[in-house]
């Protein structure tokens, strides 16, 4: 017990958790032998994983994207909860390959004890800059390359047709995680000086908050209200209110639409109120949600990232198998302005219907660029 204190001590002395880095900010991933040394024997720094995948990224530098100080809750929908020393590097996503082939593509968590800090930038090539593996020293580890593997999996079920239960960092968030209430001022005060959002940000979407609960209120005025937004939308050329009720009856039967779309062709999102048309009052299509998230994608155009029929089940660390292909776009990632929290910085992609889209034609160039004309946004 002693050694392992004495251990922990000193990694705790070489590998500072906290380095409180910025957006842009340039880091380097420690070697192999430095992260292992942080972990414990399931691969698992403050109960968040190490993946395999990210072995890759030892030795090589990138910018810090977000810090990954809040986010969603997206495995028991509990709401918002609270990540310490923690940050996304650039677009890292997770390949899915050691989970059995799943393809949410989630952005990779970065415990700050991973990283070190760059004094002196590299180049433009960011991807390709970095300085390899470095000797190893004398890092007492409780952990291995092989436990990272391991980790991946959780005991299965009894039985002998039992599916695989995965353990990522998605499956872990809650355990890696604690409560964060929406009115906690603090989140807003990092967002801020974290450079994670502007403080224009910050205010617009503490006064949605504010406007939300007035038109939830029940007081008989929800509907004027709701106007009242979209008709300011309307005027600076916005999205309209996110919030409002699929028009088909719960539990009916959803319209569905086979536009063979490919990746790299383009499409563009269908207008608000027609996709209202083809979700039923939870704004479920045949079981997936259309998020008020997407709504200010709605009338612009995008390409075909990737057709995603194999997706985690987060709270049972199941793979799930779509019995319908959902679509992922270009450019059309979350931006948190109505999540819980307010400005998470996940960046989870959204997943389309092919009902919800048009093919488009005329195929023009840059088509996901139009999404910065929605809405005066950093998309870092």
């Amino acid at each position: 017990m002693l050694r392992e204190i004495d251990t922990m001590a000193m990694v705790a002395d070489k590998f500072p958790s906290s380095l409180r880095l910025r957006v842009g900010e340039w880091v380097e991933v420690r070697t192999p032998e430095e992260i292992l040394s942080t972990l414990d024997g399931n691969a698992r720094l403050d109960e968040l994983p190490f993946m395999p995948q990210m072995l890759q990224y030892c030795g090589r530098r990138f910018q810090v994207r977000k810090r990954a100080h809040k986010l969603c809750d997206t495995a028991n929908s509990t709401g918002a909860r609270r990540m310490s020393d923690s940050v996304f590097l650039e677009d890292l996503r997770c390949d899915g390959v050691a989970y059995g082939g799943c393809e949410m593509r989630c952005l990779i968590f970065w415990k700050e004890s991973w990283l070190r800090r760059v004094e002196n930038p590299p180049g433009s090539d960011a991807i390709a800059a970095g300085s390899g593996r470095r000797p190893v020293r004398d890092y007492s580890s409780r952990c291995s390359e092989k436990d990272v593997v391991a980790g991946t999996r959780a005991p299965a079920p009894a039985g002998p047709e039992s599916a695989p239960v995965y353990v990522c960092q998605a499956t872990q968030l809650p355990r890696a995680t604690r409560p964060l209430s929406r009115w906690d001022i603090r989140q807003y005060f990092e967002d801020y000086a974290s450079g994670n959002a502007r403080a224009a940000e910050v205010l617009s979407g503490l006064l949605f908050i504010v406007y939300e609960n007035l038109v939830s209120s029940g007081l008989g005025f929800g509907s004027a209200l709701r106007w009242m937004y979209d008709a300011f939308q309307r005027l600076r050329r916005r999205s309209p209110y996110p919030s409002r009720l699929g028009k088909l009856p719960s539990n009916s039967p959803t319209p569905s639409a086979n536009l063979g779309l490919q990746v790299g062709e383009l499409v563009r999102v269908k207008e608000h109120a027609a996709i209202l048309e083809t979700v039923d009052e939870q704004l479920r299509n045949r079981g997936m949600s259309f998020h008020g998230e997407m709504v200010p994608f709605c009338g612009r155009t995008f390409r075909v990232r990737q057709r995603a029929r194999k997706i985690m089940n987060e709270r049972t660390g199941q793979l799930m198998v779509l019995k319908n292909e959902c679509l992922v776009l270009d450019g059309a990632d979350c931006l948190g302005r109505y999540t819980n929290p307010l400005l998470c910085p996940r960046s989870c992609y959204p997943y389309w219907r092919e009902i919800w889209l048009e093919r488009v034609e005329t195929q023009p160039a840059f088509a996901h660029t139009q999404v910065s004309q929605l809405e005066p946004r950093d998309r870092r």
